[in-house]
């Protein structure tokens, strides 16, 4: 009877665990770089919709966590990336160029 409960544990958590994997999977969202202001600390982006923000697809203007971010990209890059509503607005937490 144990191993029972045991292999059900097992079982709820690896299924809890695998829509976490499936949810910040979908967090990702993709975007065209449309202009990059490194003094700023942002980037204008026409991006798809942003689910875990509410917002449709668009072109806008988002700040980014880390400037650094922005250095390695140029205007027609494909990238992904996460968003966030933060005091300043809502900022990119996460990007990379796309494949």
């Amino acid at each position: 009877m144990k191993i029972k409960r045991v292999a059900a544990v097992i079982l709820s958590v690896s299924l809890v665990h695998g829509a976490g994997i499936a949810f910040a999977q979908s967090a990702m969202v993709d975007g065209e770089v449309k202009k990059i202001d490194e003094t700023a600390g942002k980037i204008t982006l026409k991006h798809g919709q942003i689910k875990n923000l509410d917002m449709d697809a668009m072109t806008m203007v988002l700040r980014v966590k880390d400037p650094t971010m922005l250095k390695k990209l140029k205007v027609g890059d494909k990238v992904r990336f996460e968003a966030e509503r933060a005091t300043e607005g809502v900022t990119i937490t996460k990007m990379q160029k796309a494949k």
